[in-house]
């Protein structure tokens, strides 16, 4: 039997091993299915999420990590691929239903669109699959703008017509180096925080939740439809009580006010399939973050580091 190294979780307390585990079989080439040589694979917080079995899409152990990766096809060229479900991109090859991969465009580094993706699926599906009829120049808000998905948001929502982005958030030294046409500081406690000069925005992408997101659909006076997006409760990271509100009904009945959420559940993964090439072309110019390169043999020494994206190559 052929084998191969991987990143192997046995012990969810611990960080995975690198490991000799059994290489897939090759498909046929008739398959559905084709296997890769693996070139990237992003840790992003979703993948530690599953792997300590805190997420609600955990798999058991021993499992191989990963959701997605860059790999080379069989004829050489260099895709992105998804395997959500199957799991196990931290691994030297993988075997992906051919639905799940697409071909990386010229300009695009394997290790950016290995380390982007995912983080930028959070807004891209937002706007693509969970609002509907945006005007055309449409105006957002994104609250927690300085996080890595936050910046990822700016310049997405732009590639998708947007004319006017708003961001908020607690640093207003880095909320004014950033490509904004406006920022909200965010104060603490949230209720302070004056959201009077905003003016109108045709969607919001929230990413904080909690107490924000109260005081915010509450301060709302907007002159037509408001779609609001909840994407993530950074707020309850200091706070676990964030991760519910409780909001009056005459927020509900006195506003043009959509609420909805996205994640996987509000879309499915045959939709990502979908919106992954427009995704990638736009990530061809989108500003660079710091990513942090490491090969999968250091995983068990790495893998708690915090800060920079971290990618792992073979």
């Amino acid at each position: 039997m052929s084998t191969m190294h991987a990143a192997l979780i046995v012990d969810r307390s611990k960080p995975p091993k690198f490991a000799s585990v059994p290489k897939p079989a090759q498909p046929e080439l008739s398959s559905e299915t084709v296997q890769l040589k693996v070139l990237a694979t992003g840790l992003h917080r979703l993948v530690r999420s599953r792997a300590s079995g805190k997420h609600y899409t955990n798999s058991s152990t021993p499992n191989i990590p990963g959701i997605d990766g860059v790999g080379e096809a069989p004829d050489g060229q260099k895709v992105f691929f998804l395997c959500f479900e199957e799991g196990g991109s931290f691994a030297e090859y993988i075997s992906v239903p051919r639905t799940n991969v697409t071909p990386i465009p010229s300009g695009l580094d394997p290790v950016k669109a290995a380390a982007l993706v995912n983080p930028a699926l959070s807004s891209w599906m937002a706007l693509t699959a969970r609002c509907e009829n945006l005007p055309k120049g449409f105006s957002a808000l994104i609250v927690g703008a300085t996080s890595a998905s936050g910046r990822l948001a700016i310049s997405l929502a732009r590639s998708l017509g947007s004319k006017r982005v708003v961001g908020c958030a607690r640093s207003e030294e880095v909320l004014k180096s950033m490509e904004l046409d406006d920022y909200v500081v965010l104060q603490n406690p949230a209720a302070s925080t004056d959201f009077s000069k905003l003016g109108h925005v045709d969607v919001i992408l929230d990413y904080v939740y909690g107490p924000v997101a109260i005081h915010l659909l509450k301060s709302l006076q907007p002159t037509g439809t408001v779609q609001y997006v909840h994407i993530g409760s950074l707020a309850a990271h200091t706070d676990p009580s964030a991760l519910e509100i409780s909001l009056p009904g005459s927020v509900l009945r006195g506003k043009d006010l959509t609420i909805r959420g996205s994640g996987l559940g509000a879309w499915d993964l045959r939709r990502v399939g979908t919106e992954v090439d427009g995704l990638l072309h736009s990530l061809v110019t989108a500003r660079d973050e710091k990513i942090k390169v490491k090969r999968l043999d250091e995983i068990e020494t790495v893998w708690n580091e915090v800060g920079d994206r971290l990618v792992f190559v073979p």
